[in-house]
């Protein structure tokens, strides 16, 4: 493995050093704007919903364009910067939020940053590497973004334990400084990448490059699309997880600790499991990694106590090791080179549009339709383990 690693080429390391540095910016809030918005605000897990899928949706719309804009160009890098410094600039603007509108404009503003960067930045790191190579560049890129998590979790975590230990709900002085600190990552992020990228040659022929439609693209490629929209409608915000936990008695402290398991397991195996999807293939992996899903979420939806939300929760750590870096991986198997730009922005549309549906359904589920038949917040997880089986049997039968 360690001599694996050497042979990768500088902009898998440039872009990973990236997402590890913002992502300790990222994480310092994204795991407790759920609470500033429940415990502070009081807002229901509806609206919750609805801010969480609103903002994806908005970014997933942004990937496709700017996706196809960086293959006619030939031209990855500026996009990228362009992307993490719009979010470095505007995430801090939650000092100053006091409704949930206000979070809303924030939140859409940075994933308008997501948007931008994402797919140019994924078909870079693919540009750059080979296919034998191509599951470990994924996979280490997914670790140093999940070790930046862990690590913002980490200070966020301890912000909480120094200003409000014993409390079991987030308060708002704690929010305040936990936003000032996150901006000294995030600003860092966006220098490592603009002075340590390097456009890869040959990634498009400029503005004569012909446009691909989706339906030029792999059978196989348009067929993973659909099963992965399907997946996601089961698969809402991970902060229905973080409240979940909390419904079942984790303070708001355990709950930032029981992220941080989490993201410990997704940085160990990340990386490991990225380059065995070189060795197996991506689409057994991923398979495996969605019926831990399922069996994750039945877990979660029969779960009697927060310790047990918590355990559950670092083997999810499991199944996002096991398929994020598989999953782009297969896209550049399926696409080639010149076009790659515009089945990132593709692939990560499926995902973030589908986002917003399944947000919504999910905070439903727990207050609606949950309350109405007597499962309460267990309905959506319900939801999701019964769209991950019927996704997961489609996958196995359509993308061979």
């Amino acid at each position: 493995m360690q001599k694996k690693l050497s042979r990768l080429p500088r902009n898998v390391w440039v872009m990973s050093a990236t997402s590890l540095l913002n992502d300790i910016s990222s994480e310092m809030l994204l795991n407790l704007i759920p609470f500033f918005l429940a415990n502070i605000l009081g807002v229901r897990t509806a609206v919750i919903g609805l801010i969480e899928g609103v903002a994806e949706t908005t970014a997933s719309l942004l990937k496709i364009y700017f996706g196809a804009l960086s293959d006619r160009f030939g031209k990855r890098k500026p996009f990228a910067v362009i992307g993490y410094a719009l979010s470095a600039v505007t995430k801090p603007l939650l000092y100053f939020a006091s409704t949930w509108g206000w979070v809303l404009g924030v939140r859409v503003a940075d994933r308008i940053g997501k948007g931008i960067r994402t797919a140019p930045r994924d078909a870079l790191i693919a540009d750059s590497i080979d296919d034998k190579q191509r599951g470990l560049a994924f996979g280490l890129h997914r670790a140093a973004d999940t070790l930046g998590a862990f690590l913002g979790l980490g200070i966020a975590t301890f912000i909480v334990w120094r200003t409000q230990a014993q409390a079991s709900l987030l308060s708002l002085d704690t929010f305040k400084l936990i936003v000032l600190v996150s901006i000294i990552p995030g600003v860092l992020g966006v220098l490592v990448l603009a002075s340590g990228a390097r456009e890869v040659t040959g990634t498009g022929t400029g503005v004569e490059v012909k446009r691909l439609s989706l339906n030029e693209m792999d059978p196989r490629f348009k067929y993973f699309l659909f099963v992965l929209v399907l997946f996601t409608l089961g698969n809402s915000s991970d902060a229905f997880i973080l409240l979940r936990g909390q419904e079942r008695g984790l303070s708001i402290l355990q709950v930032m600790g029981m992220s941080l398991t989490f993201n410990a397991i997704y940085t160990v195996f990340a990386g490991p499991l990225g380059a065995w999807s070189d060795q197996v293939g991506r689409r057994r992996l991923m398979l495996g990694g969605w019926l831990a899903y399922g069996l994750v979420y039945l877990g979660f939806a029969f779960s009697k106590t927060g310790w047990q939300i918590w355990a559950l929760f670092a083997l999810y750590g499991l199944y996002y090791a096991a398929t994020e870096g598989a999953a782009k991986a297969l896209v550049a198997d399926l696409v080639p080179q010149a076009q790659r730009g515009t089945a990132y922005g593709l692939f990560n549309a499926a995902i973030g549009i589908t986002v917003l549906p399944a947000s919504l359904i999910a905070g439903l589920l727990w207050q609606g339709l949950g309350t109405w038949t007597g499962l309460g917040p267990s309905a959506p997880f319900f939801f999701g383990a019964l769209m991950a089986l019927l996704a997961g049997l489609l996958f196995a039968r359509l993308v061979r």
